[in-house]
Formats: C-alpha cells, structure tokens, sequence
C-alpha cells in the first residue's frame, strides 16, 4: 500500500513539473547584442549583430534599425549564421538608435524586443548653402560653437514579450495529468481492498 503511494506520488510530482515548463522552453529569447544594449560607442559598427537562444527562421525574422528623428538606418538585409543574425548598419547623425527584432519561437508565438544604443560620433551637420558676410567691425559676441553633445540615451533592459503566453495550457495539461493518475491509484486501491471470491 505505501509503496503504491510512493509511486502515484513520484509519477503525479514529475507530471506536473514537467508540463509548465515545456511551453516556456519552446520560446526563444536574445541572449546577447553587438553593441550590447545601453552601450555608447564612439565608432559606428558596420554591421550589428543579435545572438538567440535557439536558431532564428530567416522566413519569419524580422530586424528594424532607426536612428535619432525615427529615420532608418538598415544599410541591407540580415544575414543569418546559426543562432546569430547581423544586419549592415548605415549611421546618421550621432544620438540613440534603436534596434527592433522580431523572431518565432518553437511553438508560433512571436517574440518582440529591442536593443538600444548611442552613437557619440555622426554624420557631421551640412554646410549652409551661401557663405556669410563678412562685416568691417563686427561687435557682437562670437557666437558659442554649436553643440555636439549626444540627447541623453536611456539604457533599459531589452524589452521582450510574446504575443501570446503559453503558461496556462501547461497548467491545463499538469490538472489533467494529476486527475488521470488519481483515478489509477483510487482503482488500484479499491481493487485490493474489494473482497475476493
């Protein structure tokens, strides 16, 4: 009787760790970024490259790179190497730059996320059409030099989230799992206990 028990338990344990975790396992997730998120680099990369936790499909795998005043900044299309993926990167003027990816995960639901960085260095400002005139006696004030500091560029954490969350069925499948080997065991138990002929 107690060994019985021991086993309907064991069995009814493993069933329910087992099931909430595979939906979970089956999303993919970025594991990694060059330039890492929150990064300021002085130097533009040519490319920018995003690391997964499993291997991204090139069919369903979507990459976006805009730069300060939300202007594009994708310089061709993604390339992909195994869990990695790196896009050429076509820089502007110095600022925060977004980059926005969407995968697929082993079970359909799409993962979204973004890595953000700022580029300290740009494309320099364009030269004025004509040149300005020159005055005799100029007795204004030089005018200070135009800034070049970079906005502030905030560092989060690289958001993701999936569109659907495949939580809840996993817990369906661990109920229906530990309801099925309750029945088993209270037969098992009324079947020793019914008198034999």
């Amino acid at each position: 009787m107690a060994r019985t028990w021991v086993v309907v338990l064991g069995v009814a344990l493993g069933v329910s760790l087992a099931f909430p975790a595979a939906p979970a396992s089956a999303h993919n997730s970025l594991t990694g970024s060059n330039p890492e998120n929150g990064a300021r680099v002085a130097a533009a990369p040519a490319r920018i490259e995003l690391r997964f936790l499993a291997k991204p499909d090139p069919g369903t795998t979507k990459i976006t790179v805009t730069g300060p005043d939300n202007v594009a900044a994708l310089g061709g299309e993604p390339t992909f190497s195994g869990s990695r993926v790196s896009v050429p990167f076509a820089p502007g003027a110095a600022g925060l730059y977004v980059v926005g990816y969407q995968v697929a995960s082993g079970d359909g639901h799409p993962i979204k996320g973004e890595v953000r960085f700022t580029l300290t260095t740009g494309t320099p400002a364009q030269p004025p059409s004509s040149p300005p005139t020159a005055s005799a006696a100029p007795t204004a004030a030089p005018s200070s030099p135009p800034a070049t500091t970079s906005p502030p560029a905030a560092a989060p954490a690289a958001a993701e989230r999936s569109d659907d969350d495949g939580g809840g069925a996993g817990w369906l499948w661990a109920l229906g799992g530990l309801v099925v080997l309750a029945a088993l065991a209270a037969g098992l138990l009324l079947r020793r206990r019914s008198p034999r002929p």
